[in-house]
């Protein structure tokens, strides 16, 4: 038998008994799980354009979520839902007597499986495998159809999926409980910041009740702007070295991880390098942030903890001594919208348009009370994320048991 007949019967035998890593108990000794195409297991229809329709009471979903609401409807029960352009590794489970979908693909007519099953085996796909050629990541009902999956008897699929759905809720309430304490974060920094137009916060610590109006001024009253380098391609890819080299990328990895001041990167340099660059490290304490692309509209702000690099794509703020500290700086920061102060056909914000941003601040004292209070609160923020990600990374490797591998035969 030839080596590609035995591969061949391999990844047949391994599709005829495929078990499970982890089972429960009452179905230890039941048989093995099926393999079969999604075609077999479900319909696949198309979204609609709903640009055009007349507003009503059909709630619309598209990649991003609930979009609008119109007057007739795809589908009525229960159903997953598959971005297909541009999003196709983000499913949705929907679930109502009347809704419609917009660029998605929605699965219907259910087979020998459960909605919710099929929801959680979409969690494990990798769909850029199955993605289209062409620059545009996407999906067609044709290579949907092809993908295959193992499933088991429907008392097994209803177990399973019992199982993760009380994990989806304990995650659900875990994250509603990040997004209160951000938006108590966020409601408590407008009382005690100055509004527009004026001078004085509303809320005030009762030490600084007569310490009178906060002063006006422009970012380089209380911070120096610092901008990034260029890092050659060459150069990238050093795990550990003298300095880390931070790109916008690495800001938003530490935002996700609950994590204010940044500590990880995905690029080090050395000394050497560092002179080649002819680049001056930025001190720790200061507030970095993107200056250029879409990312300047997310806002996002980390605090540098050694001297480091940042990418050209990036820029920064340190604090100047005697007027400002570094946690009130980036108090004031984070507070700015960028987007508002850029310009061009790509949005970029240039240092002399960032220096020029007006601010108001206090002085040092009630800074720092007031970054007291709020760092218990980022804090705060950051064991709940981190208990978040947790519990997101059980579920991952709870899946992982729960769901046997299936062999993918070559292209």
């Amino acid at each position: 038998m030839s080596n590609k007949a035995k591969t061949a019967t391999m990844k047949n035998d391994a599709k005829a008994a495929l078990m499970p890593k982890l089972r429960f108990p009452e179905f230890r000794d039941a048989e093995a799980w099926t393999v079969k195409p999604f075609a077999k297991l479900f319909s696949i229809g198309n979204g609609r354009d709903h640009k055009h329709l007349k507003p009503g009471d059909v709630p619309v979903y598209g990649s991003g979520g609930h979009m609008r609401s119109v007057d007739d409807f795809l589908y009525d029960g229960e159903s997953v839902c598959i971005g297909r352009k541009g999003t196709i590794n983000n499913p949705m489970f929907l679930t109502g007597k009347f809704w419609t979908v917009d660029t998605l693909f929605y699965t219907h007519s259910f087979n020998q499986c459960l909605p919710k099953f099929i929801f959680s085996i979409f969690q494990n796909i990798d769909w850029l495998k199955h993605n289209e050629a062409g620059g545009v990541p996407s999906l067609s009902k044709l290579n949907i159809e092809k993908i295959e999956a193992a499933i088991p008897s429907l008392a097994e699929q209803q177990k399973i999926a019992d199982c993760l759905t009380s994990v989806d809720e304990l995650i659900a309430a875990q994250a509603r409980k990040v997004d209160a304490l951000k938006t108590h974060k966020k409601g408590l920094m407008q009382q005690l910041f100055p509004r527009e137009g004026e001078t004085l916060p509303r809320l005030r610590f009762p030490e600084f009740q007569d310490a009178g109006e906060w002063e006006e001024g422009q970012i380089t009253d209380i911070g120096t702007v610092l901008q990034g380098y260029g890092f050659p391609e060459r150069h990238q890819g050093l795990k550990n070295g003298d300095y880390p080299f931070y790109k916008v990328s690495d800001i938003s990895k530490s935002l996700v991880a609950g994590k204010v001041f940044i500590e990880e990167a995905a690029n080090y340099i050395n000394e050497n390098l560092l002179k080649e660059l002819r680049a001056k490290p930025i001190p720790s304490g200061t507030t970095i942030f993107a200056k250029i692309g879409e990312a300047i509209r997310s806002n996002k702000r980390v605090i540098t903890t050694v001297p480091c690099l940042i990418d050209n794509n990036a820029a920064g703020i340190k604090r100047k001594k005697g007027k400002a500290t570094d946690f009130f700086v980036y108090l004031t920061v984070e507070q700015i919208s960028l987007i508002e102060h850029a310009g061009g056909v790509v949005p970029a914000v240039n240092k002399s348009a960032i220096e020029a941003i007006p601010v108001k601040f206090p002085a040092i004292e009630e800074q720092q009370r007031i970054a007291d209070c709020l760092t218990s609160l980022d804090d705060l923020i950051a064991v709940q994320t981190q208990k978040l990600g947790v519990l997101k990374t059980h579920k991952k490797g709870l899946m992982q048991q729960l769901f046997p591998q299936v062999v993918e035969d070559d292209a």
